[in-house]
């Protein structure tokens, strides 16, 4: 009985002695394998083409966006300059008209009547200057005589002079009613499209009631307001590409003219930017554009490579085959071209040509992490798919 509790205890320190043993062990590896953990800088990261770039000089254009409505240059509103019953209208929405041609008609029998009116009456007054200036001419003889006193010379030579501006008066009334007979006569002042008929046949209308509107689609531009802090780098000529509705392609325009007064309300300035003409283009369609401020060629980095999550902008260059933080100082921000390049921007100062950075997609790395670059150059990397890459800088 004593033998076999002494096997048991035996058994019993031999079993604890091997667990003793195999948790060394594992507290060995745990303690290696956190030792690992502690020192990144032995580990090589693994990166990706796409996940760096190189700081280069690029060409950067800094740009304006602004919005507008399409408009045409010349356009006239055909309105009636008297009143009257719209007799006859030729022209509907869409038709091509030229400078002088009959538009319609008012029905001008009420204005032929006072014309032949106001000739009549232009006729009596005629009469009547010749009556006056008769008694004129006698008077005068019969005043060298002595038979009338120079009191009654003096009352013909007014009435005379009353009848000649009788005469005068009514030559006008005859020219006002000739030119109001003309006036229902509706003429296009320009040359264009009609884009608008407001009237049909048989409406009365009053003076100044708008009958036809016509717009000329051979100049067109587009009036975009710019914020006062932006309008002075705004240049007469400069160069600008719009997209507008229902339009594929890019529209081409150039700034035209700058209004040299802002608008009361919102002291923004009127710019005008004439387009150049394009077949589908139509007075009042929205467009959207960048007016071109500035080019120039300067060292940038792709925008995702730049990091902002501390209180100076910095990047996260590799050196030596280590990730090394440099602080940047930032000029021209840029969006993607519509070529396809991807967004750049400015580096002034903090790091220098050539140097290979991180983009953002690589993620968060602290710095001293060991890297390994991928085995292709820089003409993998979006930045450079094209030979001479162009940001455009917005404001």
């Amino acid at each position: 009985m004593k033998r076999k509790a002494a096997w048991w205890i035996g058994a019993a320190i031999v079993l604890l002695l091997v667990g003793a043993a195999l948790g060394r062990g594992l507290l060995a590896r745990k303690a290696e394998q956190g030792r690992m953990l502690a020192r990144p800088a032995d580990v090589a990261l693994e990166l990706a083409p796409l996940d760096v770039a190189v700081v280069r000089p690029r060409e950067l254009l800094r740009t304006l966006e602004i919005t507008g409505a399409i408009k045409a240059v010349n356009s006239a509103i055909v309105k009636a300059k008297v009143a009257g019953e719209v007799q006859q209208l030729t022209v509907r929405e869409g038709d091509r008209v030229t400078t002088g041609q009959v538009l319609g008609r008012i029905d001008a029998t009420e204005y032929a009547w006072k014309l032949r009116q106001a000739q009549e009456q232009s006729a009596q007054a005629g009469a009547q200057l010749d009556i006056a200036e008769r008694a004129l001419e006698n008077n005068r003889a019969l005043v060298n005589q002595g038979f009338i006193s120079k009191n009654a010379l003096d009352t013909s030579v007014s009435n005379a002079a009353a009848a000649r501006a009788a005469l005068q008066s009514a030559h006008a009334a005859a020219e006002l009613a000739r030119k109001a007979q003309n006036d229902t006569v509706l003429r296009a002042p320009i040359t264009g499209d009609v884009s608008q008929r407001a009237v049909q046949p048989g409406e009365r209308v009053s003076v100044d009631a708008k009958l036809i509107e016509i717009v000329d689609l051979s100049r067109l531009e587009i009036e975009a307001a710019v914020a006062p802090e932006d309008v002075g780098a705004v240049r007469i000529g400069a160069a600008a590409r719009l997209q507008v509705d229902g339009i594929a392609a890019p529209v081409l325009a150039r700034v035209a003219r700058i209004n040299p007064a802002a608008q009361a309300g919102t002291r923004a300035v009127m710019v005008y930017l004439a387009v150049e003409p394009q077949p589908g283009l139509r007075q009042g369609l929205f467009a959207k554009g960048r007016i071109e401020l500035e080019r120039r060629t300067a060292s940038s980095v792709p925008a995702a490579a730049v990091r902002i999550d501390q209180a100076r902008p910095y990047v996260l260059a590799i050196e030596d085959g280590s990730v090394v933080q440099r602080g940047v100082e930032l000029g021209l921000r840029g969006d993607a071209s519509a070529r396809g390049d991807e967004a750049l921007v400015e580096v002034r100062s903090g790091i220098a040509n050539g140097s290979t950075v991180l983009r953002g997609t690589v993620g968060a790395v602290r710095e001293g992490v060991r890297v390994r670059l991928p085995a292709i150059g820089e003409s993998a990397s979006p930045s450079t798919a094209s030979a001479s890459p162009a940001a455009t800088a917005t404001r």
